[in-house]
């Protein structure tokens, strides 16, 4: 009988190469166990570092293909300047107003014609920088200035005056012509010499009164043929309307009970602003007690911030509404009656009227008469040219468009990349005709008419901009015109619209390029260059002023210095750069597209059309129907007579029979 024999020993089989134990096998470790935190820390720094050379690709990645999408780009044309002039010493802020231009320097003001930019007249204040202004034309050739000395404010408040125009214009056409007449005199005088010349040529001054209001100084500029020994002109000083304080911080209450509270409310007083409330100090003690024990760690850590009086008001002056006169006072169209003031980090925009008494002008804590509170501070606002339309934006990104004629909300929306809003403005629309779109033209967008859609440029903090829609019928939309860039020296430092062009928007940048954009397009198409000797200066924060009235950009411009020149520190100067826009082909990048027919229109903008066209003929409809009701009326007295003579014809006949 056969044997089974083993050919090998008795023991445990050889492991195999396909069975040996995995280090990703979920009970690896169990033969280490300190080997498994080293194995998930490998792991993780593995990633780590896999993220960062991924991240690093894209970056370099990124970049090379930048070059070729900047050549595939249709780079925008240059446009060079077509006028210059110095500026002695560091030109701070430029303003325009009819053939002059107004720069306000390190040490005062000066003034330039426009016509051969030579400077007409200069004012120094050795202790006065001038940071900004504004003029505006009084007619015959009198400009009114309004400078702001921002240098050493330790408190802050906000000051609204009125200007004496009409007495101002009197007494500057009585100052004129006593000195055209004593400049006749002497002229008459100096011929009769013996040493007269044979031609005699009349020497024009310009002369600039002032009247100083604390850090902001109003200025009068008039141009007038005076002789050195001419006295200043007196005039007459500002009257000072309303005094506008910051929002005090709220504390604990006053009122004893409800009672005290519903009197003040009765009294007078506006809600909106959170004093009148019943919460008192032992309550908001306990409240902070609360937030402070829960949320201790983060605020050692972070540290806690005391809340601050806020200092810096940003306000406008608004035309008549029906929000704060009512549609039974008579006002003025064309004249500001309120103004519309909100603080830094402060949730309320408030509207005060300029027509107050003496009493509430003396009053130290102003109360406003509307206040439209805000679900978070406001960042930024703008009013349109009309002054109809009111934008707000919070510091949540959100962007609510009010009617301020109505009043009610045109349109809310929000950026919601978490992104803070850094400025906005009103834009005109190139889609629709001039007449049509809000921004344009006052007369078609007051009181008594609607724009069809509202376009607001949006600049964000990290110089992202964006083009918000919101027409009266229908939702609202939010276009990304340009994000952020990936260059640092792109950051936008500051936008402009170009009021002659539509949908034109001018970009400046930390690099020193200022491009004019096409928000239709969303394409850079021309870019204003200084010469090669020159930048633009500060780049973050450009000097420069568009002149609507001439259609033309002034902008500031410093020579590049050489070392040698920074170290002896040589006396600075600047140069304003003129672009004339009608010396370019602007027309041709934004063309006026024709306006869309009636039947393709929304049904609310063809009744608005069919509504203004009506309002335009409504006097001599008016007219017409007067001289119809006079007819009507007449034909009816006419039968209501022939009705009585026949009616008392009829008693007649009856009585004889």
């Amino acid at each position: 009988m056969a044997l089974n024999t083993r050919k090998h020993p008795l023991g445990n089989p050889p492991p195999s190469e396909k069975e040996w134990p995995k280090e990703d096998e979920e009970n690896f470790f169990l033969l280490d166990p300190d080997r498994k935190l080293d194995v998930q820390l490998s792991r993780m720094i593995n990633k780590l570092v896999m993220q960062v050379l991924e991240g690093a690709m894209e970056i370099i990645e990124r970049r090379e293909m930048l070059p070729e999408e900047q050549k595939l780009k249709v780079q925008p044309k240059k446009c060079f300047p077509t006028a210059e002039f110095q500026v002695t010493e560091r030109a701070n802020c430029l303003a325009v107003s009819g053939k002059y231009v107004f720069v306000g320097l390190s040490v005062g003001l000066a003034a330039f014609n426009t016509c051969d930019f030579k400077d007409v007249c200069t004012w120094d204040a050795s202790k006065t920088e001038i940071c900004a202004i504004h003029a505006s034309d009084l007619g015959n050739e009198c400009h009114v200035l309004l400078a702001v000395d921002e240098m050493d404010s330790t408190k802050a408040w906000l000051e609204i005056y009125q200007l004496p125009k009409d007495s101002w214009l009197t007494e500057m056409e009585k100052n004129a012509g006593d000195a055209e007449e004593l400049a006749g005199s002497e002229r008459r005088s100096s011929c009769s010499s013996e040493e007269a010349f044979d031609s005699h040529e009349e020497v024009k001054t310009r002369q600039c009164s002032t009247q100083h209001t604390s850090q902001v100084g109003t200025f009068l500029f008039q141009e007038l043929p005076v002789s050195a020994s001419q006295a200043d002109v007196e005039l007459d000083p500002p009257v000072l309307l309303l005094t506008v304080r910051p929002p005090k911080p709220i504390t604990g209450t006053s009122f004893e009970g409800p009672l005290d509270a519903l009197k003040e409310v009765d009294d007078g007083s506006m809600l909106g602003l959170g004093y009148n409330h019943l919460i008192k100090d032992s309550q908001w003690e306990l409240q902070e007690a609360i937030f402070r024990s829960t949320y201790q760690e983060y605020l050692e850590a972070e540290g806690v911030i005391e809340e601050e009086i806020p200092r810096y008001a940003t306000f406008h002056f608004l035309l008549p509404s029906r929000i704060l006169e009512g549609p039974e006072v008579e006002v003025q169209p064309d004249i500001p009656v309120s103004i519309g003031v909100h603080w830094d980090g402060n949730h309320n925009f408030c509207l005060y009227l300029l027509n107050r008494s003496l009493k509430e002008k003396e009053d130290s804590d102003l109360k406003p008469d509307v206040v439209w509170p805000c679900a978070a501070p406001i960042a930024c606002s703008a009013v349109s040219s009309c002054c109809r339309y009111l934008a707000l934006a919070g510091e949540d990104a959100t962007i609510t468009i009010w009617d301020k004629h109505q009043g009610y909300p045109l349109s809310v929306t929000a950026i919601l990349e978490e992104r803070f809003i850094r400025s906005i403005h009103f834009l005109c629309n190139s889609a629709t005709s001039s007449d049509e779109t809000c921004g344009a033209d006052p007369a078609y967008c007051g009181a008594d008419t609607v724009c069809p859609i509202i376009q607001l440029l949006v600049l964000c903090t990290d110089s992202s901009f964006y083009l918000v829609k919101a027409p009266r019928a229908g939702k609202s939309s939010i276009t990304l015109l340009a994000d952020r860039p990936e260059n640092p020296n792109l950051t936008v430092s500051a936008v402009m619209p170009v009021p002659a062009f539509p949908s034109a928007v001018l970009i400046f940048s930390w690099d020193g390029t200022v491009s004019l954009m096409n928000t239709d397009t969303s394409q850079a198409v021309y870019c204003f260059c200084t010469p090669p000797s020159h930048a633009v200066a500060p780049s973050w924060q450009p000097v420069f002023t568009v002149d609507s009235v001439n259609s033309c950009l002034l902008l500031r411009g410093d020579e590049h210095q050489k070392t040698d020149d920074l170290v002896q520190g040589k006396a600075t100067h600047s140069t304003i750069f003129l672009f004339d826009f009608n010396s370019y082909p602007l027309k041709e990048a934004f063309p006026k597209k024709p306006l869309k027919p009636l039947q393709e229109l929304h049904w609310i903008e063809r009744c608005n059309i069919f509504l203004r066209d009506r309002f335009r003929f409504l006097p001599e409809r008016q007219q017409v129907l007067l001289e119809m009701e006079e007819q009507e009326y007449w034909d009816c007295l006419q039968a209501r007579a022939a009705a009585m003579d026949s009616e008392r014809e009829q008693v007649k006949g009856e009585k004889k029979q």
